[in-house]
């Protein structure tokens, strides 16, 4: 048991489900009830009033939804940890959520146990995830990397003189540049954009609208 009671915020804009929260986690000797909160303003104002150690934030609250209270709570004082609620098992902020700063994702039909395990972890420095929330993140980190973003600023440049036609002697003139170097920015830029000749990577930067091909 902590030394002191772990002091939590319930924020929902339901009074049923906050009662309900309250009253289950008063029966526990080492949680306290901080404070309750009924909108994502209120509940960011009351993280900084009230200091909890751990906040359970609904996602869909009025005057500001639970994204919007959870950036304001970790940007404000202290370090509460803040594990997200919802009622929909595939909602599509949990990356959002968990890259905002939330300490984990748990659903509103999660068991008693389940909740208070959640409350304990996060205030130890966990991470509880509800599974499908885990399976979300795994798919996030396993998902290519935005290509485009990994380009230098002079790939970028030598790709836009590629979308417009211009042969390697070109681009290297225009640049001031060797056509050794040029060739090398070609390269990279295949690789990057996964295509395999200049065509395609004409093609693509026209589609993707990676750069401004636009006349000069």
């Amino acid at each position: 048991m902590a030394d002191r009671p772990i002091r939590v915020l319930i924020a929902d804009d339901h009074p049923v489900v906050r009662q309900g929260l309250r009253a289950y986690l008063e029966l526990q000797a080492d949680i306290e009830i901080a404070g309750e909160a009924g909108g994502g303003i209120e509940a960011a104002a009351q993280a900084e009033r009230l200091q909890p150690d751990v906040v359970l934030l609904d996602m869909v609250m009025p005057e500001g939804d639970g994204l919007e209270a959870l950036r304001r709570i970790r940007s404000g004082r202290g370090e509460p940890r803040v594990v997200v609620l919802t009622s929909f098992p595939a909602d599509e902020r949990v990356v959002e959520a968990m890259r905002a700063g939330a300490a984990g994702y748990l659903l509103k039909d999660a068991q008693p146990a389940e909740l208070l395990a959640a409350i304990r972890s996060a205030h130890a420095g966990g991470s509880p995830l509800h599974p499908e929330a885990a399976a979300r993140l795994v798919g996030e980190l396993r998902r290519p990397p935005d290509a485009a973003a990994e380009l230098t600023g002079r790939e970028r440049e030598v790709l836009e003189l590629i979308a417009r036609g211009m042969p390697n002697k070109a681009i290297a003139l225009q640049l001031s540049l060797s056509e050794k170097t040029v060739k090398a920015h070609v390269s990279a830029i295949l690789r990057k954009l996964a295509v395999t000749d200049r065509t395609q990577a004409a093609l693509k930067a026209v589609r993707e609208h990676l750069v401004d091909t636009g006349a000069r």
